[in-house]
């Protein structure tokens, strides 16, 4: 366990001057990308390294065209962060549930999401968002193929050494709610369990991870994290690739709720769900708590 292991996911808004908290996640905000260096340069000062961009469009369609645009919210901040931030590693969520009307993870075909249709928007996403300066990108839709998909359009723009990070074990999980409501992201109608996973279902998981690794995943990741220890050491002794687990929203925001209730003590908490989550197999931590625990880490609190 250290600082480098650590990544911040952060919310990235249209607009100016904005640094909006929001509602269901104390202590998180939206910002613009003139404001956004205000984060970056907390996490900077903290030692935490490496940052998840996840864009929220102004105008959504029916393609989720915002997510591949040359201007979008997310392309313009990898190019100024880059610019204005070089020792920070950069990471592009790529899907388009944030920029879709729908709020589904793809293109639709009727009420049904069309995987293989789907597939050439999120390449043409992933290399738009290297183009504009992200060092790794991480397709989080769940799409069977992607993974290959990416890969093979990276490697046709000439970005051979640019890795995947595969949310290749993502659940249909109900710890998702406070993040669909930072990322305005709920589905408009029906759900995602056609192309998330059953939480029941620990032998898929596996299979999925495997599949990645084929296609090229460089790392594979768990998410969530906190219900999910199981699954992550099976794939951390069943695969040679690194680990990521992502500690959702919804981890955050309980122990936000219950420590302001005064039930539990956060830092304590926190603490000991970050140390199950590495305890488990967890290489990489994706968490909004990164800052808070890099500070744990240096006083020797954790680690």
């Amino acid at each position: 366990m250290d600082k480098a292991s650590l990544i911040y996911p952060m919310f990235l808004v249209d607009g100016e001057n904005v640094r909006e908290e929001i509602s269901s996640m104390p202590g998180q905000y939206r910002y613009s990308t003139d404001r956004m260096g205000e984060k970056l340069e907390e996490l900077s000062d903290a030692g935490v390294s490496s940052v998840m961009f996840f864009g929220i469009p102004k105008q959504k369609d029916e393609l989720g065209s915002m997510a591949y645009a040359e201007d979008g919210v997310v392309q313009r901040a990898f190019r100024k962060a880059k610019r204005e931030y070089p020792n920070l590693y950069l990471i592009g969520d790529v899907c388009m549930c944030e920029y879709t009307s729908h709020g589904h993870c793809g293109v639709l075909c009727g009420q049904d999401v069309d995987n293989d249709k789907t597939l050439a928007y999120l390449a043409k996403t992933a290399v738009s968002q290297v183009q504009a300066g992200a060092d790794m990108v991480a397709p989080s839709d769940m799409m069977d193929g992607r993974v290959a998909a990416i890969r093979t359009a990276l490697d046709q723009k000439g970005f051979y050494h640019t890795p995947i990070m595969a949310y290749s074990a993502k659940f249909a999980s109900a710890f998702y709610g406070p993040f669909r409501d930072a990322a305005e992201s709920a589905p408009a109608f029906g759900d995602r369990k056609t192309y998330q996973m059953d939480f029941h279902n620990r032998r898929e998981a596996f299979k999925e991870v495997c599949l990645d690794v084929e296609e090229g995943a460089d790392i594979v990741m768990v998410k969530p994290a906190m219900a999910y220890g199981d699954l992550i050491r099976e794939i951390k002794d069943g695969v040679k690739v690194p680990v990521a687990s992502y500690s959702v929203s919804g981890e955050y925001s309980m122990v936000k709720a219950a420590a302001a209730s005064g039930y539990i003590e956060e830092e304590s908490v926190m603490c000991e769900l970050a140390a199950s989550a590495y305890r488990a197999g967890t290489d990489l931590y994706i968490t909004y708590f990164a800052k808070e625990l890099a500070g744990c880490m240096d006083a020797g609190k954790i680690g």
